[in-house]
């Protein structure tokens, strides 16, 4: 991958004291988010691993489908698609399943004219001309995204436009590794909404509904969560606390599904907006076609918010 490939795109709101890096050449990835200086994205393993890899870090787009699915095999509409077994292309969870669609480092997109500052707009058309990208998801269509930074937010929306003759699979997501750097995670409190959680099968593949859950608020202690709902209202609020400091994580439309993430000594949390529920593409649960000629759109937003010492330990 060249230099330019890896090339970072910046937004500021002067504001807030906000800042992001995105990198067009690698999947749009959101590599870094910070607040007067402090970054609050997990990096894991690093750009390069995401790039040649498809590890994940910072925030990534899940294209075009999201978590993993059951097998190389999915059929939509009467259409069969073989993911190609390229280590290169898609990335494989530790049981060798495809996860996650496209690495980043596959998709380059095109920077296009922001309408004005704290603003980074870019597209994909995703078609026969990109044989890379088309093998693996063959429904032409085009991609626009827009990133912005505002009153203390990050705003992300993605818009999908199905302009061939087919209908577009809705399956993709985001995974935002959110961290509060200072503070262990036992300590950091973790509020969720109201969802339903679903069965997961030892692979983590879901098997259906499980249990409708009321909202929640707790210390994260020891726990570790690798869980998937659906029934995500619109909007619906996620938050982290910790050392004074709040993120919230915010889906205001298209997002019906989540996945919650947070392994045992991960010093991060993944609250992750998801369009459709895991293995969609296969099993049809939750799936929604885009027709010829419709468009989608979906956004999420990432609110960082600073807090008095009486506030925070509440």
């Amino acid at each position: 991958m060249t230099d330019s490939a890896v090339a970072s795109a910046h937004i500021r709101d002067e504001d807030s004291a906000l800042q992001a890096t995105f990198v067009p050449g690698a999947g749009m990835i959101c590599t870094s988010l910070r607040c007067r200086g402090e970054e609050l994205l997990a990096q894991r393993a690093g750009l390069d691993a995401y790039v040649q890899r498809g590890k994940t870090m910072g925030i990534p787009l899940l294209y075009p489908w999201a978590n993993r699915l059951a097998g190389f095999r999915y059929s939509v509409l009467g259409r069969t698609v073989v993911v190609p077994h390229d280590p290169a292309r898609t990335a494989r969870d530790p049981g060798g399943l495809p996860i996650h669609g496209v690495i980043g480092g596959r998709m380059t997109w095109e920077l296009m004219p922001a309408p004005g500052p704290g603003t980074l707009v870019a597209e994909l058309s995703w078609s026969e001309s990109k044989p890379e990208l088309f093998e693996v998801f063959p429904f032409r269509h085009d991609l626009r995204y827009e990133a912005r930074l505002i009153g203390g937010s990050l705003e992300v929306e993605l818009t999908v436009h199905a302009c061939g003759a087919d209908c577009v699979p809705l399956a993709f997501g985001f995974h935002p590794y959110l961290s509060l750097p200072g503070v262990p995670r036992g300590h950091w409190l973790v509020e969720l909404p109201s969802m339903r959680r679903l069965a997961l099968d030892s692979r983590q593949i879901p098997l259906g509904p499980e249990q409708s859950l009321p909202a929640q608020r707790l210390e994260l202690g020891e726990r570790a969560f690798d869980d998937a709902y659906d029934q995500v209202a619109e909007p619906a609020r996620f938050a982290v606390t910790a050392a004074r400091r709040r993120i919230v994580l915010e889906f205001l439309e298209g997002y019906p599904c989540a996945q919650l993430f947070t392994p045992a000594g991960g010093q991060f949390i993944c609250f992750e907006p998801m369009s459709a529920p895991t293995n969609a593409l296969l099993s049809g649960s939750g799936l929604r076609l885009l027709a010829a000629g419709e468009r989608h759109r979906a956004r999420f937003s990432l609110r960082v918010q600073d807090l008095s010492p009486s506030r925070s330990n509440r």
